[in-house]
């Protein structure tokens, strides 16, 4: 979703979006056989060279990795793989048979070999990246920017539930929903929050889910365990400076579990935690969830 504030040049304002986030899914997707993400994968134990956008990509994954203790690694692509999202997540079965259970602790973040001066990488042999926790964030961001350049005006852009927003906000803010799935309409149970800066984003275990055996799973992996996070919260909103970082702290948030709300606080960052029972917690001034009470 674009939203620009003001009068501007709505088509040439798309296709920079459009660029933005066709340059992101072109480099990082782990479902295209053509991304360059796919080939750096294919050839892991050996050093090759990346693209200015893969290197960019892979950067802010090694950040999250390093600000969050190793709470968000990109090196769990074969761990998803094996817990059943091998494929764009529209295209995964609900359902299936029990699947092998990985055993122990799986992140590998600093073992990458990333030569920042070449923008060469070497992972390592056997392990598989997957930047599902910034790739997005970081399109988003690209995109506001960008539009905001070519607009001229104030925009907000959404991408699954991750928002950012670039150049001059409305005398306001820009009001947006928050729930437990971005998809829910407007009178799902919630918030409304104004936001003047930076991204706001949202980590759930409650959308992409899948069963195997009998047993459910999600995308967020612990990954202490190769397993899908089993702490208290379903639903983690973070505001923050720029969409990745909202988004690393929402995902770190729900692998950390008990610890979250301290760290979230400590960090300065305004969240919003819904725990498995429905019960909200709010942190570093989120507004109070009235709908919730």
């Amino acid at each position: 979703m674009l939203l620009v504030d003001g009068p501007a040049d709505l088509a040439a304002t798309r296709a920079a979006v459009d660029a933005e986030i066709d340059a992101i899914d072109r480099a990082c997707s782990r479902f295209r056989d053509d991304s360059e993400l796919t080939r750096l994968n294919a050839n892991s134990g050996r050093s090759i060279a990346v693209s200015p956008t893969l290197a960019e990509a892979l950067t802010v994954a090694l950040r999250a990795a390093r600000l969050t203790n190793g709470r968000v690694d990109p090196t769990l692509g074969s761990e998803l793989r094996e817990l059943g999202y091998d494929r764009d997540f529209t295209s995964v079965p609900p359902d299936g048979p029990a699947i092998p259970i990985p055993l122990g602790a799986r992140g590998q973040w600093n073992a990458i070999a990333f030569d920042h001066q070449t923008d060469t990488v070497c992972v390592p042999a056997g392990i598989e990246l997957d930047f599902g926790a910034t790739a997005k964030a970081l399109a988003v961001d690209r995109a506001a920017e960008a539009a905001a350049e070519i607009s001229g005006r104030g925009v907000l852009i959404s991408l699954g539930g991750d928002i950012a927003v670039a150049g001059p906000p409305p005398a306001d803010g820009w009001s947006v929903r928050v729930t437990d799935d971005h998809a829910a309409g407007l009178d799902a149970p919630g918030v409304d929050v104004a936001i003047f800066s930076g991204g706001l984003a949202t980590s759930s275990t409650t959308v992409r889910r899948w069963r195997r055996g009998g047993e459910d799973y999600h995308h967020v992996i612990d990954p202490s365990t190769g397993l899908p996070a089993g702490g208290p919260w379903r639903t983690v909103s973070v505001a923050a400076g720029s969409c990745v970082d909202a988004n690393l702290a929402s995902t770190a948030a729900i692998v950390m579990g008990t610890e979250a709300p301290a760290w979230l606080s400590r960090e300065g960052l305004p969240s919003r935690l819904v725990s498995d029972d429905g019960s909200v917690m709010v942190v570093a001034g989120w507004p109070a969830d009235e709908d919730l009470r």
